[in-house]
């Protein structure tokens, strides 16, 4: 009788430990997919980024015809040199990108600013209230005729993503795409500085941030509030500053100039503007706000 019983509790104690082991497996693979989240979940398949809603959207935009058209348009039409000057008006074409060399357009990349509230200080120094998405960029997988150019996406009221620029050069892009996992990049679109936010940390990506954190190579997410609300006191929403449309760094396209509110902007470097307006691109100059 004594080893019947010897034996049933080593049997329990076996099952009991194999029940714990199961627990403790099943309880690191839900951890581990936690972490991982489920972009892990099928690696046989290129996962969407959870944090850009409605991006099959944004893929399909891009890859559109009508997008590459913009674009294509866009590259055969030089920038203008110096300022002023009237208008030039270059007429649509029936095959934009026939005779261009062959390009793709990448998969968009997040955008992101930082918010008013943020710069108001009635936000929290916090990432989800410092920072939010406000565009999708996309760089092309090549030169055309030596030339770069970036698509510009905007959200769709109701959903999705359209087409709202096309800029010469592709820096956005490549601050975009210096995010890394468990790093935010985010843009000071005022003076065109970029940063990295790494938990509660900011640190510059390029010169204007360097000089936006006054040379600092770091500064807390709350003392980098302190400085943009220095900075833009005066240029919050309502101020004559915002209400000109500089808080973008640019000043607004007027309505006389015959483009809708619905069409594309094509900005090219110092300012420089190509909108598709009444079937036609007009060229312009745009002034840039100084915030010094």
């Amino acid at each position: 009788m004594r080893d019947t019983s010897n034996t049933r509790t080593s049997a329990k104690r076996t099952s009991s430990r194999s029940s714990r082991l199961s627990i403790v497996l099943a309880l690191s693979a839900t951890a581990l997919l936690s972490v991982l989240g489920p972009t892990h979940a099928a690696p046989a398949k290129d996962p969407l980024p959870a944090d850009i809603p409605d991006y099959q959207a944004a893929l399909d935009a891009v890859k559109s015809t009508a997008v590459r058209n913009a674009v294509c348009r866009f590259l055969r039409t030089p920038l203008p040199t110096g300022t002023g000057g009237p208008v030039q008006t270059i007429p649509e074409m029936n095959e934009p990108c026939q005779g261009l060399p062959t390009f793709t357009i990448r998969d968009p990349l997040a955008l992101n600013e930082i918010t008013p509230g943020f710069v108001a200080g009635t936000a929290r120094p916090l990432p989800t209230e410092a920072i939010k998405l406000t565009q999708l960029v996309s760089s092309l997988s090549t030169t055309v005729n030596g030339r770069t150019a970036t698509v510009m996406l905007a959200p769709t009221q109701g959903g999705g993503w359209h087409l709202a620029a096309v800029r010469d050069g592709d820096s956005d892009a490549s601050y975009a795409g210096k995010a890394t996992v468990g790093t935010l990049v985010f843009t000071e679109p005022q003076i065109r500085g970029w940063y990295q936010l790494k938990l509660n940390t900011v640190e510059p990506l390029n010169d204007h941030a360097r000089q936006g954190l006054n040379g600092q190579a770091s500064v807390s997410l709350s003392e980098y509030q302190q400085l943009v609300k220095a900075r833009y006191a005066d240029k919050l929403p309502g101020s004559e500053y915002d209400t000109k449309g500089y808080s973008s760094g640019s000043s607004p396209q007027h309505k006389e100039d015959g483009a809708s509110a619905s069409t594309p902007l094509l900005v090219g470097g110092s300012g420089t503007a190509l909108a598709l307006a009444g079937g036609a691109v007009v060229l312009r100059r745009r002034r840039r706000a100084s915030t010094g």
